[in-house]
């Protein structure tokens, strides 16, 4: 279900994503400086996870920092704000996508008889 949009408040329902908001200490506990020596089909595809979840928090900070600036009246374009909220929002959408579609395949995994 997608949460619906406040151009007041910003996005209602959640205010980033609070359960990935530490994602510094993912890359150091990758090591992903001895992972770029190395570099395994593991740690690139750890690295490109980390860096989309990245992104996406980005996203998700630059439409709260515009709807708070559509709050006080200084962002002249509103237009910024809800393009800006539909792209955090259309990253999210993606993230959980892809978030779904990998405990699925584990599930399935752990299905398989050995």
């Amino acid at each position: 279900m997608m949460s619906a949009i406040n151009p007041i408040g910003g996005i209602s329902g959640f205010s980033g994503i609070s359960g990935i908001s530490g994602m510094s200490g993912l890359s150091d506990k990758l090591d992903l400086d001895e992972a770029a020596k190395t570099s395994s089909p593991n740690t690139d595809f750890a690295r490109m996870l980390s860096k989309g979840l990245e992104s996406v928090q980005a996203s998700q900070d630059k439409a709260n920092d515009l709807a708070v600036q559509v709050a006080n009246g200084q962002l002249q374009d509103p237009a910024q704000y809800t393009m800006a909220a539909n792209e955090a929002s259309l990253g999210l959408q993606m993230t959980l996508a892809v978030r779904n579609k990998a405990v699925e395949a584990f599930q399935e995994i752990m299905r398989m008889q050995a």
